[in-house]
């Protein structure tokens, strides 16, 4: 396995650095209801991807324990966020947009006392690089008062009142009542607070259920949401989902579902509610982002970017590029220079400094990879990198396969892993006959140094993704854009005010002349929350 040192792929403790070991270990499964924390007695061992033995069964490092709750457990849980919400009559739905901006930024302050502890058991539980698990957090914390700032700027724009063809209205965003939270593993911290902080600050209640992976990580935080919220307002579980998301859907209570995960989850979840015209979906699935290389683009860039793209964090990010398509003319160049750049890559355990491969979070990960890799060379694929395929323990080294053709799984799956299928095109319309065919489109990227294979191809793509990238990496940020999907990538769009309209709904109080001067004395009254100025 090329640029690995085979010592450092199964670390005694003794070999890690002492900046990197755990304190403690976290042998209390806990989760919060009802603005109480508790320790659930049935719970599952915590095991980390980093391995320290190199053996038939390479052993894992012990990190903690995760609650395994039951069914009246997860009834508990919707019963105490119902209570809290109140039919929208409860304190937290009732208060003004400026106390629950003074709850948030109060759980803000106790978060940031969380860093440190977050950033390690993060880094243990799913082997993110240490770096990246920082980022992180930060860039969750600039999340969280970027979605304040905001909502101050929402809220006092809805203090006008319009004038509409004799009518007189006064127009604010409501809470929307109970939402159900379930973010992904590969961002446990981000990805679950960029639904969940938007829901809270906008009135409603909400029941988190966390992923397998990545829950222990958040664990620290549970205090800083009893302290800073009502009792009810958040209630963080965890368990078997089949076993605790069922009880929490069929009561029909639900009014919005924030999930990231598959399409084929999304479809079991929402089926199970008996109303589910009445549940707001905000989804976030699959996606297969395509780069598509031109003969003209800038080679090195195009090929650092594209392999950046493909492997920060093993490639399990939703945004990653997850298949290349190259000109038939620089086809043999872009593979040789491909290979050249992987072999530069670090893989390593995530508190080595410059690291870009590490453990596969996911139990079994490495297996479906080999799979899927063995499928494609069946059919004609072939390995072109050096060392690609090879795994030790629960790092998968980087593979490129080459041809893809769409009768291989590589072709068609979202591999979440550093296995990189490319293909070759000619004319546009197979690339057009590849998007339509395409059942997700979240993003793509194009590499050329020219206008002219730029903009036929830009007006192919945006009518089947829904962010397109010119000469860089697919990714998300920044945080203000629109981050959204196209068939069955998303439902719904994540950006900061695009998730405060997402776990809202517009509500208004409207005069005509017979009703104008109730309008304007309960104005001056200052008696109701909703209509005032």
């Amino acid at each position: 396995m090329q640029n690995v040192d085979s010592s450092k792929l199964h670390p005694e403790i003794t070999d890690i650095p002492d900046a990197f070991r755990l304190e403690g270990f976290k042998d209390e499964a806990k989760y919060l209801i009802d603005g109480k924390i508790m320790t659930c007695g049935n719970s599952a061992k915590v095991y980390s991807p980093i391995c320290y033995e190199e053996s038939e069964s390479d052993k894992r490092y012990r990190i903690g324990r995760f609650a395994l709750l039951n069914e009246e457990e997860a009834k508990r849980a919707l019963q105490a966020a119902e209570n809290a919400y109140g039919s929208g009559m409860g304190e937290w739905p009732q208060m003004s947009v400026d106390e629950r901006i003074k709850h948030v930024e109060e759980f803000a302050r106790y978060m940031l006392e969380q860093e440190k502890e977050f950033t390690l058991l993060e880094m243990w539980e799913i082997a993110k690089t240490y770096n990246s698990c920082r980022d992180e957090f930060k860039r969750t914390v600039d999340y969280i008062q970027d979605t304040v700032d905001q909502l101050r700027e929402l809220d006092t724009n809805s203090n006008y009142i319009k004038n509409v063809e004799g009518f007189i209205a006064q127009i604010r965003r409501c809470p929307l009542g109970v939402s159900l939270i379930m973010g992904p593993f590969n961002y446990p911290l981000n990805e679950t607070f960029a639904m969940l902080l938007p829901a809270l600050i906008m009135g409603n209640t909400a029941v988190v259920k966390l992923p397998k992976y990545g829950c222990l990580c958040q664990e620290p935080l549970l205090e800083a949401f009893a302290l800073a919220f009502p009792p009810g307002v958040v209630n963080i579980i965890n368990g078997d989902g089949p076993t605790i998301i069922p009880p929490i859907l069929k009561p029909g209570s639900l009014a919005a579902l924030g999930f990231i995960g598959s399409t084929a989850v999304a479809k079991k979840l929402i089926a199970q509610h008996p109303y589910n015209n009445r549940m707001r979906t905000i989804l976030g699935l699959e996606a297969k982002n395509p780069a598509f290389v031109f003969p003209d683009c800038d080679l090195k860039l195009t090929v650092k970017e594209c392999v950046n793209g493909a492997l920060e964090f093993n490639g399990q990010r939703c945004t990653a590029i997850k298949h290349i398509w190259v000109h038939a003319d620089i086809i043999e160049k872009f593979l040789s220079e491909l290979n050249l750049e992987i072999a530069r890559i670090r893989c390593g355990m995530p508190w080595e400094e410059g690291v870009m491969i590490t453990p596969l979070a996911e139990d079994k990960k490495c297996d479906q990879l080999s799979q899927w890799i063995q499928d494609a060379k069946s059919k004609g694929a072939h390995i072109v990198n050096p060392s690609g395929g090879e795994c030790s323990g629960n790092l998968f080294y980087p593979t490129v396969l080459y041809p893809a053709t769409n009768d291989m799984d590589i072709y068609n799956i979202e591999q979440f892993g550093p296995v990189i299928p490319v293909s070759s095109f000619s004319t546009l319309e197979e690339i057009l006959s590849y998007m339509q065919a395409s059942p997700v489109g979240q993003q793509a990227s194009i590499f050329t140094s020219s206008p002219l294979n730029a903009a036929p191809l830009i007006d192919i793509l945006v009518n089947q993704v829904s962010r397109i990238n010119l000469n860089a990496q697919c990714r998300r940020g920044p945080d203000e854009l629109p981050f959204t999907g196209r068939k069955d990538s998303a439902e719904g769009t994540l950006s900061v005010p695009d998730a405060l309209r997402a776990f809202s709904i517009r509500s208004l109080v409207v005069a005509n002349e017979q009703g104008r001067e109730l309008f304007l004395r309960t104005i001056e009254s200052r008696k109701s929350k909703f209509l005032r100025i």
